[in-house]
């Protein structure tokens, strides 16, 4: 692989049923974040878990927690999340009409700002804000499932994330969420991904691989 990253397991393909017990598995695997899905049903077609299910994670674990929003008004879980023990909150740009108030708000809580985009979202809607975020998450599927094959095309959003950071000396990590598995990861990486999300390949089995 071209480049090291960090690894960040999501919990969206865990056992739910064992969640302290798969953060365990996380930290022996190599994880070195979480990845937390919150789904409200409307942003996307799933529902997942909110705010309760991180406080009671938060002190299973010391790893970073990358809690991703997939929910139409983010701005009204900043405190919540924040309370919870997330380190990083993570909102879609398509939800959020009010983003620079946003960020401001989650940095204030004490969280570090992270921005998503959709695989039908253009890198330039991020313009505005991309000097003002800690992370910049893309989606290489459409959320809100598990188990989704990796729209490839969407690696060159991470490409063009890179080169923008590098002309603009910005400092924002790049992360990488959809269809990540044995065969895809490389390639993820070679984009020049900092964090890669895998879910489902991760608790299948193939995290050996």
């Amino acid at each position: 692989m071209g480049t090291s990253f960090i690894l960040a397991p999501s919990l969206l393909s865990a056992d739910f049923s064992r969640l302290a017990e798969e953060l365990t598995f996380i930290e022996a695997n190599g994880g070195e974040w979480v990845h937390l899905d919150v789904m409200d049903g409307a942003f996307v077609p799933n529902l997942t878990f909110g705010a309760p299910v991180v406080r009671c994670l938060r002190n299973k674990s010391t790893l970073p927690f990358d809690v991703h929003l997939m929910v139409e008004r983010p701005q009204d879980f900043v405190k919540t999340f924040a309370e919870a023990g997330a380190d990083y909150f993570t909102f879609h740009i398509e939800a959020s009409v009010h983003a620079h108030r946003l960020i401001s708000e989650i940095r204030a809580a004490g969280m570090k700002p992270g921005v998503s985009i959709v695989p039908s979202t253009p890198v330039h809607i991020l313009d505005e804000v991309l000097p003002l975020v800690d992370l910049v998450l893309v989606m290489t599927v459409n959320p809100g499932f598990g188990g989704q094959t990796m729209i490839s095309g969407c690696l060159e959003k991470v490409r063009e994330l890179r080169k923008r950071r590098t002309e603009k000396q910005y400092t924002y990590l790049i992360s990488v969420d959809g269809g990540i598995n044995a065969a895809t990861i490389t390639n993820a990486a070679d984009a020049g991904a900092d964090v890669i999300v895998s879910g489902s390949s991760f608790f299948s089995g193939d995290i050996k691989k």
